[in-house]
């Protein structure tokens, strides 16, 4: 067997696993309360446009809870326009962020071409992680801050 036939066997089983690479950033281990059925998914998966679907939903998932975290924050904070007006910037920023860190994650302009068939699923499973990541930011909007905290800014004890 060729050596890149036994490289592309041994990337495609660390991919389908969840094993990190060297040099790679570990997708981002999800909570019980914001776990999709992406890894059930995958674990099933007989093919790359299975597995792809896998990551595409799981995707999807992960997108919908961050709209809804958001729109959480926004309405417990709603009476505070400044902070609204920043968070949304923010957003925006992160948007944008999240776009250019998968861009450089993948530089190429051919991404099928230059990373192959799974490109579509790392990609996916890249802005999953950093979704999953977001919404934990997010999130610290709606904890509790213990009285006497400090640094806390704009988290609420409320």
């Amino acid at each position: 067997m060729k050596l890149a036939t036994k490289m592309w066997m041994v990337v495609a089983a660390l991919a389908i696993h969840g094993t990190t690479i060297a040099g790679t950033v570990p997708a981002a281990t999800p909570t019980a309360a914001s776990a999709s059925s992406g890894d059930k998914c995958i674990d099933n998966a007989q093919t790359q446009t299975a597995m792809d679907e896998c990551a595409s939903n799981s995707l999807q998932v992960a997108d919908k809870e961050l709209n809804q975290v958001y729109q959480q924050v926004l309405t417990k904070y709603a009476s505070d326009k400044v902070f609204i007006a920043k968070l949304r910037l923010a957003q925006e920023a992160w948007i944008t962020f999240r776009d250019a860190e998968l861009e450089a994650r993948y530089p190429a302009s051919n991404k099928s071409g230059e990373y192959g068939s799974v490109y579509p699923m790392c990609a996916d499973n890249e802005l999953e992680a950093m979704t999953r990541q977001r919404i934990e930011e997010l999130r610290m909007w709606l904890k509790s801050v213990k009285e006497g905290e400090t640094c806390v800014g704009s988290y609420s004890n409320s």
